[in-house]
């Protein structure tokens, strides 16, 4: 019985990274052909600060509902929002659409995270979660392949239905099936009691920030990437798809040899040559002027492989020296993504009013990202 409901969820959570992967790199674009540039990074943050404070409740939704009902729920949340999305016109309700598919996805990442934990035996822990990452990754790199050219034959109306419609067998899924899923003890996260944790526990603490970089890195690549690209280097959306896709395969073809290596040397070797290589890969982009679709492929392909590393051993790392009972510290950890949506756009914003190039924003990224390698060189290597 575990086995079958592991196979939904690995199902459940392949449907659900379709249209996220499909949508999360024209978001930025489409918000952009209804607001200024400078003001996407805005929408971003109240969706990011939305998410941050429905997260520290999310114990007690799951308590009153369930996990099952609850990601039901959320499903079809993002269903219609990626609807209203396609159809509304008037930029008010676009933002509330927005904002509503952002958060509702945010809940469900972590409802198929909680799914996957009580539907894993201790001793497969990692091998199960490594499988359901590698089927995520896979569909990243699927949806980037068909994005573009969907885009190029019916703009972003054709992209926001035909993730609605993947969105709508992810909540079939929920009602049908499932329904004897045993909740475990749902408790409430103390957000005061988990910094105060943070700030004394250096290796936690650092760690942290590590992981902070990288879903910095990440949002900044979202959010602004795919503008520079279409709007500044004129690349046709089906080029941009091509050139995702690449970017994408480090993830699937990576994550679990890097997995297996870091058991061999440790992560923080591993830690330091991914975030170098992130680095100098990020820092060639703003020197990059060539229309040639393959070289940026290459570049971004780049930037991914070291990310690939970062993104491994820095889960590694965390969950060798946080066990499972702390549950409020894990759930602080994942909120690093919702946290960099935040605070990247609060720094992209003043840099695109007050710097003249676009390009700038790659400069200050590759300087964080090198702030991260000496943050790893001070940590403590564990066994």
């Amino acid at each position: 019985m575990i086995k079958k409901e592991r196979r939904i969820i690995y199902l459940a959570g392949f449907l659900f990274a379709l249209p996220f992967a499909l949508t999360s790199y024209i978001n930025s674009s489409f918000l952009e052909s209804y607001m200024e540039t400078k003001y996407v990074g805005l929408v971003y943050i109240i969706a990011s600060i939305i998410t941050i404070f429905g997260l520290v409740e999310i114990s007690r939704i799951l308590r009153n509902i369930g996990n099952r009902n609850a990601t039901m729920l959320f499903s079809l949340v993002t269903l219609f929002s990626l609807i209203g999305m396609a159809f509304l016109k008037q930029q008010l309700l676009i933002v509330i659409c927005f904002i509503l598919y952002f958060v509702s996805a945010s809940f469900i990442m972590v409802s198929l995270d909680i799914f996957i934990e009580e539907l894993s035996k201790a001793r497969e822990i990692g091998r199960i979660r490594g499988t359901y990452l590698v089927i995520a990754n896979l569909a990243w790199v699927l949806s980037q392949a068909i994005s573009g050219s969907i885009i190029a034959k019916s703009s972003y109306k054709g992209i926001y239905l035909f993730s609605a419609l993947f969105m709508g067998l992810v909540a079939g899924i929920f009602i049908l099936f499932l329904k004897n899923f045993e909740d475990p003890l749902y408790k409430k996260i103390s957000l005061l009691k988990t910094i105060k944790l943070f700030l004394k526990d250096k290796n936690i603490s650092k760690i942290y920030i590590i992981s902070f970089i990288l879903k910095f890195f990440y949002a900044w690549m979202v959010i602004y990437t795919p503008i520079y690209l279409h709007q500044y280097l004129h690349f046709g959306w089906d080029k941009i798809g091509l050139i995702f896709t690449i970017m994408l395969i480090p993830f699937v073809i990576l994550d679990m040899p890097l997995g297996r290596l870091s058991d061999k040397i440790g992560e923080k070797k591993m830690l330091i040559v991914g975030l170098f290589i992130t680095t100098f890969f990020t820092l060639i982009i703003p020197f990059v002027t060539t229309m040639d679709w393959k070289i940026w492929a290459m570049i971004l392909f780049g930037t991914r492989v070291g990310a690939a590393a970062i993104e491994v051993m820095s889960d590694n790392y965390f969950f060798k020296i946080v066990t499972a009972e702390k549950a409020d510290v894990i759930v602080f950890f994942r909120n690093t993504s919702s946290l960099s949506y935040i605070i990247g756009p609060l720094i992209a914003i003043p840099i695109l009013l007050y710097i003249p190039s676009f390009k700038y924003l790659f400069f200050v990224l590759g300087a964080i990202l090198l702030s991260g390698v000496l943050i790893s060189i001070r940590l403590k290597e564990v066994k």
